[in-house]
């Protein structure tokens, strides 16, 4: 019996995609693994759980099939969760992402040229 904590059979949800700057000024995105370890409470089961972060605003949106934003850079440092729907993205670098559901994005391209995104459709 596998071990229901192992952080491998979470592989969707283990890392995330980060989209920043590089020294050349151009955006790229990268793989980055999230620092998960086992959190316990007294008489309850164990959690993978990463460390708290501060959090200042949040908000979700919305987006038609469609819908298109142009070479921008993010308007500041943000995490992005995608739900539904799918989007490409582009980095500067010429890099192009699929963002699907279970997708985490942390946005850090907050100069330069940014990035582009169209939002493709709904996932049926």
């Amino acid at each position: 019996m596998t071990n229901p904590l192992d952080i491998g059979s979470y592989a969707a949800i283990r890392t995330c995609l980060r989209l920043y700057n590089h020294r050349h000024g151009e955006s790229q995105f990268e793989e980055v693994e999230f620092p998960f370890s086992e959190l316990r409470s007294d008489g309850t089961a164990p959690v993978l759980a990463t460390p708290f972060q501060e959090a200042t605003r949040h908000g979700l949106r919305i987006v038609p099939p469609g819908w298109k934003r142009d070479w921008a850079p993010a308007a500041r440092r943000m995490i992005a969760v995608y739900l539904s729907g799918k989007s490409d993205i582009e980095a500067s670098d010429g890099g192009v992402r699929r963002l699907s559901p279970g997708i985490v994005l942390l946005a850090e391209d907050i100069t330069g040229r940014g990035h582009r995104v169209t939002h493709v459709g709904m996932i049926r």
